[in-house]
């Protein structure tokens, strides 16, 4: 519950749907946006995998901690900014936030549950509720957001944040961290990040799962970076930003519902997921409407979203406990390095070709993440035909002696 909690407050960031307009007030440009992005883009990679291997060895939840001050940090500074210098010392404070969250989250819901249950199977449930209800924080922030910046400027949005970033803090102090991470031998930092590499190298069948989660993590940090100069191009007024980012916030929440409920893993969602990344992701291309746009943005990230809490859950199957926060961290790891040149290139387009050319990048990499998730999808049938299962990776010892009592 003190999880939940956490991600349900945390997720009231009231600032976020109207960052986009609030920069171009001070001073910004498209070009200047993608400096912003690049900037944090920046930080997160240098992080990822020091902070993945903290909490490894360390902390889980003190990780997370870390990376909430991190973003209340952040948001102080962003809602004090006059200046493009001053906002981008906000994104490298937000980068951290990212850094430390990266895959973090994931591996202690994944050790929750088989040490609440002595199983993953619920695991995708889970995280799709963890993501539902993130999801419907931040479409009220996203609604509250827009009506607050529409009735007195944006600014007031940031520093109305602050007490939600607060508050969600405390409820991660008062969450029992799994201990499942814990019960394996000591190892030195160096055989920790050997055992750490060497998982993706000797298990061939994850390679592909990294793969897609990489590009969908892109795909959605991408809509949710430049989905809002759509409006902009649009001339969009200020109170259409609020509703239009709760209608994104709300898709990720059906992509965790769908994870959750839906079995993605036959043939025809593969091309059902095909269908629908490239279709969206084309009308980004052609449409100048708000209302289609708006949709076919939330189309993209709940498709992204379900793909990447299924995957997720079997990366972490075939990933021992004890490094699944460094595996998760590299993941991040590449994904980042990936939407540096990606936001850099982005923003070049954009300012000077116009959003709608740039929205092609958002087609190549829907693209990519349906061919893989198809070739995916494929392996797992093949996989359960063959009575082959994915375990978690951890033995009844490590689990009898992370169990309370």
């Amino acid at each position: 519950m003190p999880l939940y909690l956490a991600f349900l407050l945390g997720g009231v960031a009231l600032w976020v749907p109207v960052e986009k307009l609030f920069l171009t007030q001070i001073g910004f440009t498209p070009e200047t946006i993608g400096l912003v992005a690049a900037s944090y883009a920046v930080v997160v990679p240098v992080l990822e995998i020091p902070t993945g291997i903290l909490a490894d060895r360390w902390s889980r939840r003190g990780v997370l901690v870390i990376g909430n001050i991190g973003a209340f940090l952040s948001v102080l500074v962003g809602g004090l900014s006059t200046s493009v210098l001053m906002y981008l010392a906000s994104s490298v404070l937000l980068g951290v936030f990212f850094a430390m969250h990266s895959g973090t989250f994931d591996a202690i819901a994944y050790d929750t549950v088989v040490e609440e249950t002595g199983s993953s199977d619920q695991f995708e449930t889970t995280i799709g509720k963890v993501k539902m209800m993130e999801s419907a924080s931040l479409v009220v922030g996203g609604l509250a957001g827009g009506a607050l910046a529409a009735a007195t400027n944006p600014r007031v949005a940031y520093f109305a944040t602050l007490p939600f970033l607060a508050v969600a803090t405390l409820c991660l102090l008062k969450f029992r961290e799994p201990t499942l991470h814990q019960a394996g031998e000591p190892r030195s930092v160096r055989r920790h990040m050997a055992v750490m590499f060497g998982t993706l190298r000797d298990n061939r069948r994850l390679i592909p799962i990294a793969a897609v989660l990489v590009i969908t993590a892109l795909l959605t940090q991408a809509v949710v970076e430049f989905g809002p100069l759509w409006l902009i191009d649009a001339k969009a007024r200020p109170g259409v930003f609020g509703p239009a980012w709760a209608a994104l916030m709300a898709a990720l929440g059906l992509g965790g519902y769908l994870a959750g409920r839906v079995r993605l893993h036959t043939a025809w969602s593969g091309v059902t997921v095909a269908v629908l990344l490239l279709g969206a992701s084309g009308l980004l291309v052609t449409a100048h409407n708000v209302v289609i746009v708006t949709a076919a943005q939330s189309c993209i990230l709940s498709m992204a979203v379900a793909i990447t809490v299924i995957l997720t859950g079997q990366l972490h199957d075939g990933v021992a406990s004890d490094v699944r926060t460094g595996v998760s961290s590299g993941i991040g790891l590449m994904t980042w390095l990936l939407f540096l040149p990606f936001a850099l290139a982005f923003g070049t387009v954009s300012a000077r070709l116009g959003v709608h050319v740039a929205g092609w990048f958002l087609v190549a990499a829907a693209a990519g993440a349906s061919v893989l998730f198809m070739a995916v999808t494929a392996t797992t049938r093949t996989a359960e035909m063959t009575g082959v299962r994915g375990d978690p990776l951890v033995t009844q010892p490590e689990l009898a002696a992370a169990l309370p009592g």
